[in-house]
């Protein structure tokens, strides 16, 4: 099948624009950027459709990595159906977002006119390592490519790094992203402890004999990866800082495809966590704890991509519960289907800032809809998914997420239940104040966005509505992870389907029909408002407690201690010791041959001196 193909086209991709993208038109850099991940995306699909119907995972094998006596790491790539799935994911949205890139930053010159070809060697490359991640046979290999990620989402995050704003959300991103991954190491390491090997057809076929215990730990270090990459409490801070990065950064990373690796990877290790039911049960609590608190932030956020952003961790939360609860495929559903309505969120809102010509704050906009009719009516698809509406992509997923968690635990069930209804209040909130009433900007020439643009968000738009028909991820993941049993509950789905339309309905009443109802209902409670206004201070505790004692301590501690006052004195000391030596030595060098003469009589004097007492002493 030859696997290595996907990832290799955008690592050409990468390759060719990073190094002579400079010296290219803006249409040759497109050529080979898209055109690379057109290639890998008509290849998933020959892979998909020669692979058939998997029974077992298909792997091929290419070089030996690591052999250290018995044990050994393989460069090997796997596919299943999981695979199969993610693979659709990453590259058919991706080439989706590719294409509206081409619009959306078809005025990016950057410094010395290197933005266009950077941004598109950038998004080839982090398009490389997600493919590998995916691919990878192994947990190393996966390693690689979600250390990958990281890195790509930093140069991303960063990319307009003359600004000090952009700067500082990806080394926000990058640091928050090593904490996680340094469980994610530590979990390798005791996999290779407990296993002897990180191979997971080799792990994953021994977990059912390994203690209870063992499988509990290494599930937790594996979590704590997973919260860092796919932004769950305590480690979800960076993603909201992300939106520094270009819009379809924030599409591609931050809603379609390196968040949802944590998602993926825990997913992936379904054997060793059914046999640690305490390290699932913790996926499922961070998860629903996530999602109800990212989504009372997102209520109060001004910022429309702010907004969508914060709607990213709740929705990450929704899916970490359909992993938590043990129904593995409806967790996987979902990460589908949030990639349809998500990704066309955020494209649509920067179809609307492209339009305003840069402007975010959502108390700016107003009576868009007839202005960007195009961009209005798909992001009304994204809108009723999300909400949860009957019958689109969102429904199926969300509703499928909350009847497990009530077989599993009833209170998840009505928290996640809660969580929707506050979901379609504040994306509806964002939508009625962008394009309904009148327009409360400045004075900008409003426009349509051009059709490379419009056109992946209509692709997205139907599949927002008709994704859960056409990937019925359940029923083809139903042989890969094991059976749950199937419940229908009608009230329980007219109860949460309630909730999401209350949400809309509340959000109607306040921003459309009696926007004064808003301001007075916020100065009711105005001391709560500004608790979640500031996101409960979670930046700024972190700040006080973590960031600001480590920085003072390595000031005063490692800086002054150990640097300046060990290592540094250290060498100071040798230094002005030396200095000294050569001082006193320097005088015997003076240049006066009657001084050279004395001490060639003072040397022979103590030489025979000393071979006097030598010979006496012998006698």
């Amino acid at each position: 099948m030859q696997l290595w193909l996907i990832p290799i086209f955008p690592l050409a991709g990468f390759l060719i624009n990073g190094l002579f993208g400079k010296r290219f038109s803006k249409g040759l850099v497109n050529v080979f950027a898209i055109g690379a991940v057109l290639l890998s995306f008509a290849w998933v699909l020959k892979t998909i459709s020669g692979l058939g119907d998997l029974t077992s995972p298909y792997t091929e094998h290419y070089f030996t990595w690591i052999q250290s006596g018995a044990f050994t790491i393989n460069w090997d790539f796997s596919a299943d159906r999981l695979t199969e799935v993610m693979l659709l994911v990453v590259t058919g949205v991706g080439l989706l977002i590719h294409i509206y890139s081409i619009g959306y930053m078809a005025h990016e010159h950057g410094p010395h006119h290197g933005g266009y070809y950077r941004f598109f060697s950038y998004m080839n490359l982090f398009m490389f390592f997600m493919l590998v991640l995916v691919l990878g046979a192994n947990y190393l290999v996966l390693f690689v490519g979600w250390e990958g990620v990281g890195l790509s989402s930093y140069l991303l995050i960063g990319f307009y790094f003359t600004k000090k704003f952009a700067t500082d959300a990806g080394n926000k991103a990058f640091i928050v992203n090593r904490i996680g991954d340094f469980g994610f190491s530590l979990a390798m390491f005791y996999i290779v402890k407990t296993f002897g090997t990180l191979d997971f057809n080799s792990v994953f076929s021994r977990a059912a004999g390994i203690p209870e215990s063992t499988l509990t730990l290494i599930g937790l270090l594996l979590l704590v990866g997973a919260t860092g990459k796919s932004a769950q409490i305590p480690l979800y801070v960076w993603l909201p800082d992300a939106m520094a990065g270009p819009t379809p950064v924030s599409a591609l990373i931050h809603a379609a495809t390196m968040v949802t690796a944590g998602v993926y990877m825990t997913a992936r290790s379904w054997p060793i966590y059914t046999h640690a039911p305490a390290a699932l049960e913790t996926i499922a609590v961070i998860g629903i704890a996530t999602a109800f608190f990212a989504a009372t932030i997102g209520m109060a956020q001004n910022d429309i991509k702010k907004v969508f952003a914060y709607s990213t961790v709740s929705q990450l939360g929704y899916m970490f519960v359909g992993v938590g609860v043990g129904a593995f495929s409806t967790g996987i559903y979902h990460l589908v289907t949030h990639a349809f309505f998500k990704a066309l969120l955020f494209l649509g809102s920067g179809a609307v800032i492209h339009s305003l010509s840069g402007e975010q704050d959502l108390r700016n906009m107003g009576g868009l809809r007839t202005k960007i009719p195009w961009t209005f009516w798909t992001m009304v698809c994204a809108w009723i998914a999300i909400s949860g509406v009957p019958l689109t992509s969102g429904f199926f997923s969300k509703d499928a997420i909350l009847l497990a968690a009530y077989q599993h635990a009833p209170w998840i069930y009505w928290v996640g239940t809660i969580t929707a209804g506050i979901t379609a209040f504040y994306v509806s909130r964002a939508m009625f104040l962008t394009f309904f009433g009148s327009y409360r900007g400045h004075e900008h020439h409003i426009h349509e966005s051009p059709a490379v643009m419009t056109l992946p968000l209509a692709v997205l738009a139907l599949l927002s509505l008709a994704g859960g028909y056409l990937f019925p991820v359940p029923a083809f993941l139903s042989n890969l992870f094991p059976p749950m049993e199937e419940v229908e509950n009608s009230s329980l789905m007219a109860i949460s389907v309630a909730f999401g339309l209350g949400g809309i309905a509340l959000a109607y009443l306040m921003y459309a029909v009696k926007p004064a109802l808003a301001d007075s209902f916020v100065s009711g409670i105005k001391g709560l408002y500004t608790l979640v206004y500031n996101k409960y201070f979670v930046d700024e505790i972190y700040d006080a407690t973590v960031v600001k004692p480590l920085v003072g301590g390595s000031r005063w501690v490692l800086w002054r201690g150990v640097d300046v006052g060990i290592i540094d004195g250290l060498a100071n000391g040798i230094a002005t010791a030396s200095r000294g030596v050569g001082g006193v030595l320097r005088l015997v060098q003076s240049g006066n041959i009657r001084s050279y003469a004395a001490w060639v009589v003072f040397g022979s004097v103590a030489l025979m001196v000393a071979l006097g007492m030598l010979a006496g002493g012998a006698r």
